[in-house]
Parts: structure tokens; C-alpha cells; sequence
């Protein structure tokens, strides 16, 4: 069985030599062990943000590589910079808690000497998400979750809500949820320069350039029922380098598939998914690009500056966007509306038909927006269950998963980076259990729901 012989996805360094294993097996053992680490990041995006519990940086002898394509159509700069805690799974509030403890305090945990302090121009507004009279019961439950992990949440009635933001039609509305604490938006792309100055202030070194093959071993091993089993671990990868023809190898001993929208492509470089249907060996990272609209509107008469995010009945959201009068927002489309992924480019169509008439339903001064301008980025989705992969594959044993967070990845980077180094150097997750979250769910079919993805 799985459960039994793969707990957790992995013991110290997943599968260790036991009593009664008749072949083989080996152990990752512990990276201080290794005479010459090289952490290795396959990053278009740099989602993994934190790899390291900052209150102290722990110190790993050997060299850190961040590897990735650039940021042109990264997913970090082309958010919307949210941050929330108004999730139903524990395990994402916890996640966001924390980063919201982490950028509060971020000029202590990425201050680099003789560089100026980071502002992210943190917008403290809060969340207001908004319930139809099907979905009341749920956001009430969700709430109640919410409190008890420790976020600053309040339920509010049609009436209550009018009083609070005269400017919003309560129309089909039965409940809505305010965060009043550590929710709001931020510069994305300021936290991610912020990260990039302090990981490399402590030595790593980041390259442009394309994964193109995994050198790895494999040793075949049977579990305690007898079922063969083989595992690998990658030993060297081939990077082709901006602007040269030829690769270069790169010894590792840790690879992180932080790769967003593409980690996919690069699990599968690794061999994972190319079994037989219904096994470990077979099952595939179901993580895809899709492609999200963000638009930004100009309207003079629109909400005031304390107007939060709101996140519609109808799956419309908006945000105010600087002092000026200026509005972003947009909506996921249906399964059927998911558009062509294979560029950015925008529809602006979808925001005239499928988004703006559900923001003036609701905010009647929309009536009279002025689109001005608009950009598309994309999701890492999890088509599985649209929460994220953090932690090892159960068979490549050396490589780690932070992916497929399906549009709340930013958020939470800080947090999944601390449970991804929490894993790598002590073998288990000790601050956040997300073992919820790891790979081997997707072969045993177990799904784990999330009721507010945006």
C-alpha cells in the first residue's frame, strides 16, 4: 500500500533501506551530507519565494542556483497582488497568515546591507467576498474556520453591508464576509525584486536559461506487498543558456519544480507520469497554464478609497488601483470560456460581455467605466483540485514540488517556501502541515477542496 510504504510521500529521504525491503533502496539522507549541494530552481515565475525560515536564514554549505527564462511572462509580476485568509482549508489560511506576518515585517527578514528598505505599498482594504442564498451556508461555515485558525473575519447581513459601502447594490446578495485584518493588496513585483536581492545577497547565483534533459540513476525496489517499484534520483541537468546552441550540465543534488504554468513540462522531462495508467509511476502532474485577463478601468463616480477587493456572487472581482479614480478587476472564466493559452494576448471582448455587466449590476457607477488599459498572465492550474503541490515525489526522490496553486500562489509563496526547506532539510513539514498537499493525493484520488478561488 501507498499509505504504508509512502507516508507522507517520503520518510527522511522517501524510501530508506527497512527490514524486509529484499532489494536495494537508498536514501537521499540529509543535504549537509552531500559534499557539494547545489540547490537548483527550474523558475520561470520564482514562485518559490521563501526557502528558508528567515528568523534565522539557516546556512547550507555548497552553491545555490535559481534557473529560470526571465520574467517577461512571469506570473509574480503580472498578478493582481492580493492577499486574503477568506479560504475554507485550513491549510491556506495558515498559509496566508503567515505571509501576512511576513510582509508586515518584510524590511526585517530581507534587509540587505547598504540597500535601501522595501515598500510594497501594502493596501490594507481587506476582502469583501459576496454570497448568494445557495452559498451563505458555506461562506458561514468557511468563516467559522477562518476564526478559529486566527483571522480577523466578520459576517455581514444585505443591510449591514449597504450601511458600510453605500455605493454597492445588494441585489441577489444574502451574506458577505470582510476581512478586517491583514488582507488587502501589494506590489508584486517589488516583493519579488526583494527576494532576488536577499537570496542573492547570501549567494545564489540565478541563470537564464531552458531545461532540456535530467540525468538520473534508478533503483528498482519492492514494497512490503510485494509490487516493484523504481526509484530515481537526478543527478545532473542540461541547461541550454540564452543565446548559445550549446547545453550546459549542471551537477545537483536538490531540484525544486517551482516552474508555475510550465512545472509540467519539466516534471515530465524528470519521467514522472510515464507509466501505466493507474499507477504511481503513471500518474501525471496535472498542472496547466490558463490564461487570466486582468483589466483596469478609469470611473470618477466609482467607490471611495477604503473600498476593498471585492470578489462578486457572479465571480467578477475589482480592487481600486492607485488615488486616481482608477479601478482593475476581471473574472475566471467557465471551463467552456477558457481561452487559448499559447500567448498573452487579450480579449477585450470578455470584458464588455462576460465582466462588466456583472460590475455595474453591482456597482451602479460602473455604468460609465472607461476601459483604459488591460494585460493577461497566467494560472498554474491544478486541474486535479486547484490547490497547490508542496513537497517531494514519491518516486524521483530528489526533486520538490511548489506548483499549481491556481491563482493564489503569490499569497502563500512565502509559506510554501518555508514548508518546501522545512522538508528538504528536516525531512517532514514541522511549521505547516500541508501533507494534504503533497503529490502522492493525485494517485490515491484524494482531492482536497477549496470553496474560495478567485
Amino acid at each position: 500500500m501507498i499509505r504504508r510504504v509512502l507516508p507522507h510521500g517520503m520518510g527522511r529521504g522517501l524510501l530508506t533501506r527497512r527490514p524486509g525491503t529484499r532489494r536495494g533502496g537508498f536514501s537521499l539522507g540529509k543535504v549537509e551530507d552531500h559534499k557539494r549541494v547545489l540547490w537548483f530552481w527550474v523558475v520561470p515565475n520564482l514562485r518559490l519565494c521563501v526557502l528558508q525560515d528567515p528568523k534565522p536564514w539557516p546556512t547550507l554549505a555548497g552553491q545555490w542556483v535559481g534557473l529560470g527564462k526571465g520574467y517577461s511572462q512571469a506570473s509574480t509580476g503580472l498578478s493582481v497582488g492580493g492577499i486574503c485568509q477568506q479560504f475554507s482549508l485550513p491549510e491556506n489560511i495558515q498559509l496566508s497568515l503567515f505571509s501576512a506576518s511576513f510582509l508586515r515585517n518584510i524590511n526585517e527578514y530581507l534587509a540587505v546591507v547598504d540597500a535601501p528598505p522595501l515598500d510594497l505599498r501594502f493596501n490594507p482594504s481587506g476582502y469583501l467576498l459576496l454570497a448568494s442564498e445557495k452559498d451563505a451556508a458555506a461562506m458561514e461555515s468557511d468563516v467559522k474556520v477562518q476564526r478559529q485558525e486566527g483571522a480577523k473575519v466578520s459576517l455581514m447581513s444585505p443591510d449591514q453591508l449597504r450601511n458600510k459601502f453605500p455605493w454597492i447594490n445588494t441585489e441577489g446578495v444574502a451574506l458577505a464576509s470582510y476581512g478586517m485584518e491583514d488582507e488587502g493588496w501589494f506590489d508584486p513585483w517589488c516583493l519579488l525584486q526583494g527576494l532576488r536581492r536577499k537570496v542573492q545577497s547570501l549567494g545564489v547565483l540565478f541563470c537564464q536559461g531552458e531545461v532540456t534533459r535530467f540525468v538520473s540513476s534508478s533503483q528498482r525496489m519492492l514494497t512490503t506487498d510485494d509490487k516493484a517499484v523504481v526509484l530515481k534520483r537526478i543527478h545532473e541537468v542540461h541547461v541550454k543558456m540564452d543565446r548559445s546552441l550549446e547545453y550546459q550540465p549542471v551537477e545537483c543534488a536538490i531540484v525544486i519544480n517551482a516552474a508555475g504554468a510550465w512545472s509540467a513540462q519539466i516534471a515530465a522531462l524528470a519521467g514522472i507520469g510515464e507509466g501505466p495508467p493507474g499507477t504511481l509511476q503513471g500518474t501525471k502532474l496535472p498542472v496547466e497554464p490558463r490564461k487570466r485577463y486582468v483589466y483596469v478601468w478609469h470611473c470618477p463616480q466609482g467607490p471611495g478609497l477604503e473600498t476593498p477587493l471585492v470578489a462578486d456572487t457572479s465571480g467578477a472581482y475589482f480592487r481600486r488601483e492607485g488615488l486616481g479614480s482608477n479601478y482593475l478587476g476581471g473574472r475566471s472564466p467557465t471551463e467552456q470560456e477558457e481561452p487559448d493559452p499559447a500567448n498573452l494576448e487579450v480579449d477585450h471582448d470578455f470584458f464588455q460581455d462576460k465582466v462588466w455587466p456583472h460590475l455595474a449590476l453591482r456597482v451602479p457607477a460602473f455604468e460609465t467605466l472607461k476601459v483604459q488599459s488591460a494585460w493577461a498572465g497566467y494560472y498554474d492550474y491544478n486541474t486535479f483540485d486547484q490547490n497547490g503541490v508542496v513537497g517531494p515525489h514519491p518516486l524521483v526522490v530528489n526533486m520538490y514540488f511548489a506548483t499549481g496553486f491556481s491563482g493564489h500562489g503569490l499569497q502563500q509563496a512565502p509559506g510554501v517556501g518555508r514548508a518546501v526547506a522545512e522538508m528538504v532539510l528536516k525531512g517532514r513539514f514541522q511549521t505547516i502541515d500541508l501533507s494534504p498537499f503533497l503529490f502522492t493525493r493525485f494517485y490515491l484520488g484524494e482531492k482536497i477542496q477549496e470553496n474560495n478561488i478567485i
